[in-house]
């Protein structure tokens, strides 16, 4: 009796040791690590990464997920090329840019957050520059890697002006708006939700602003898209896949409530200003995020035959030597189902 009792002992302990062993496997597999690059500082637009780290949506999908602060949208570009990040948002054009330059590197968009470029000429309402024409004979600043400086000659052909008879003056991020505040030249390229609110922060109104947006004159830009290399997208597609799922989510909840998304922001770095990063996110939202193709198409795609303009349009304007193609380009096989990216 006593021996039937010690080897059902043995027996339940035996069976008791491999279900602990399954159990252990089942939960054995490391999440899917993914380094992901901004394209520029912690600040409001950034809200709907922060809030998807956050919230476990990239942890549900098996994904570890870093993400860091940019320095531009070619600097973005060229992380995800050397391999050191796996994934960015990046500057559309900039990618344009860098297949043109260099063929065959098969980094591809996989997600359009920017439905347009947010790309704006801003000039001090008193200064009477309200039309494209009346550019002409002015001085613009902007950094020389600025999207909306190497963007120009395209706003510039699509309103009938000469992009030379313009002068640039060549400046840091960091005293654009300060130029332009104090009447040191006539206006300044930049993305509107940046200048406008850097304006503000040196004592000018947006009511004192012309702000001329690009895609409000003509320009067809696409803007900020998520950029992903081409190893990842080959041999782990589940990962991209998983990650646009749950970003996508991330997005229509900060659509619908861009205060609280903002707040992760906040949480990220404490010395943002909160009030100032939600307008700004607003402001991104508004104008280049719900769109009304976005609206009838969903978000994070593009339309064939707009791409291929914009495409072109951009290969113009940065002179290059190639128009790449819009298929090799952007890859809408990870995006999620169009139900799930619709929005009102």
């Amino acid at each position: 009796m006593a021996a039937r009792f010690i080897r059902s002992g043995y027996l339940l302990g035996f069976v008791a040791s491999i279900c602990l062993l399954l159990s252990g496997g089942l939960h054995a597999e490391e999440p899917t690590k993914l380094k992901f690059t901004l394209d520029w500082r912690f600040e409001g637009p950034s809200a709907p990464f922060l809030l998807a780290k956050a919230k476990g949506y990239f942890a549900a999908e098996g994904l570890d997920v870093s993400i860091d602060a940019g320095a531009g949208s070619a600097g973005a570009v060229t992380r995800v090329a050397s391999g050191a990040y796996d994934m960015a948002l990046a500057d559309f054009n900039a990618l344009v840019e860098y297949d043109a330059n260099n063929p065959g590197s098969k980094i591809q968009a996989v997600y359009m957050l920017y439905n347009f470029t947010p790309a704006a000429v801003v000039s001090l309402k008193k200064s009477g520059l309200a039309k494209p024409a009346n550019l002409a004979g002015k001085t613009l600043a902007a950094p020389v890697f600025d999207a909306g400086r190497k963007a120009f000659p395209a706003f510039a052909k699509s309103n009938s002006f000469d992009p030379a008879s313009v002068k640039w003056q060549s400046v840091d991020p960091a005293i654009r708006e300060t130029l332009l505040a104090k009447g040191d030249v006539d206006a300044i390229t930049g993305f509107s939700f940046t200048s406008v609110l850097n304006m503000e922060a040196r004592g000018v109104k947006e009511a004192d602003l012309n702000v001329m947006l690009f895609n409000n004159f003509g320009v067809e830009l696409y803007g900020n898209a998520i950029i992903a290399h081409p190893k990842l997208i080959a041999e782990k597609p589940k990962a991209v896949e998983g990650f646009l799922r749950a970003f996508n989510k991330a997005v229509k909840e900060t659509i619908a409530n861009p205060d609280e998304a903002a707040t992760y922001v906040k949480k990220q770095d404490a010395l943002v200003d909160l009030a100032l990063e939600t307008r700004r996110l607003k402001m991104a939202l508004k104008e280049v995020v719900v769109t009304p193709e976005a609206k009838a198409n969903g978000l994070g795609g593009v339309t064939e035959d707009r791409m291929q303009r914009s495409i072109a349009e951009t290969a113009a304007a940065y002179n290059l030597a190639k128009v790449p193609s819009g298929k090799e380009l952007f890859n809408p096989a990870f995006l999620p189902a169009k139900a799930d990216r619709m929005i009102r």
